[in-house]
């Protein structure tokens, strides 16, 4: 007797393989971007616009590793923004306050880790939602920030602070080195340490992650002590390529990077995702942006495209989970 229990369809079978094939995807739409703005603008391929396309996603792109962490373990941080700012102008006050510039850039790194086990201890020791836990903390850090320079940006940073910033290397900006190095050895750590492989776990079913012996708390704590970090590393680099530290930086960052580790498969449920994945999604947002510009389109627009494609990223992912799950 044939069985009345049916298959998945085969609409379900096509998008669950284009997830599991997330970053295939991304780098096939990626490649076709660059295709097809090679064609549509003469200023797309040129080493003016590449230098400022891969410069100006780096801070993403270093935040971005952070955020598919936490994704992975269920949880998010809405203060990446706002602490990579703070980071940027504690940086920037202290060296213009005489101090070394590795003893400066070791404090702002410091800031930012703290705020990121703000963030942790909120969330597991006060199991206040991530949501409320990083909101507050991102206006804390915000508001830090515009305390400190009274909403001014602070400039006459030392000259040798801006060598990284302005540096080039084998033809890339030193910038672009830093951000795939920290992708490709966060990317490598993530995938092959049993640490991290923990919080694929937690995100997947935190109560079974517990049971089986997990320390959930502390690796979440990590977790977020890392977007902390992470962020802060961000803000010195951006503050060593724009030689000042800027209090209004990174405003809305959050949800640029929300959007492209979603985009690069991760999923706001936890237990998915992979730092490659999120490095294309932030490629493939930058590209968008930087298509937009080239083409004239209004910076009011674009605010309205990464919301959409935000939206649809989730949507789209939320209906592929769902169904798999039938």
């Amino acid at each position: 007797m044939r069985s009345q229990v049916a298959g998945p369809s085969a609409g379900t079978r096509l998008l669950r393989r284009i997830v599991e094939t997330r970053e295939l995807t991304l780098a096939v739409l990626i490649l076709a971007i660059v295709v097809a703005m090679s064609v549509l603008s003469p200023y797309f391929l040129t080493a003016a616009n590449l230098h400022a396309l891969t410069v100006g996603m780096t801070p993403t792109a270093i935040i971005a590793i952070g955020m598919a962490i936490l994704l992975a373990g269920g949880g998010f941080d809405l203060s990446v923004g706002s602490v990579m700012a703070l980071s940027s102008t504690v940086a920037a006050m202290l060296l213009v306050a005489g101090l070394p510039i590795p003893i400066a850039v070791l404090i702002a790194f410091g800031v930012g880790a703290m705020m990121g086990i703000a963030n942790g201890l909120l969330v597991t020791l006060f199991a206040i939602n991530p949501l409320v836990a990083t909101l507050g903390t991102m206006s804390v850090a915000r508001g830090a920030a515009f305390v400190l320079t009274n909403g001014f940006s602070i400039s006459n940073l030392p000259e040798s602070f801006g060598a990284v910033g302005s540096s080039f290397l084998l033809g890339l900006p030193g910038l672009t080195w830093i951000m795939l190095v920290l992708v490709a050895a966060f990317d490598l750590v993530v995938r092959n340490t049993v640490f991290f492989r923990q919080i694929y776990f937690i995100g997947a079913n935190e109560k079974a992650a517990h049971l089986s012996g997990i320390n959930v708390q502390r690796v979440r704590l990590v977790a977020y002590m890392l977007s902390g970090l992470l962020s802060a590393v961000a803000g010195v680099l951006l503050a060593s390529r724009l030689m000042s530290g800027t209090p209004t930086a990174g405003n809305g960052l959050e949800l640029q990077v929300l959007a492209a580790a979603v985009i690069g498969g991760s999923s706001l449920r936890g237990g998915e995702g992979t730092i490659l994945g999120a490095f294309l999604g932030v490629v493939f947002m930058a590209l968008i942006n930087n298509a937009m510009t080239l083409l004239d389109v209004s910076i009011y627009w674009q605010m309205i495209v990464i919301g959409l494609v935000l939206v649809t990223a989730v949507a789209v992912d939320m209906m592929v989970r769902r169904k798999s799950n039938l």
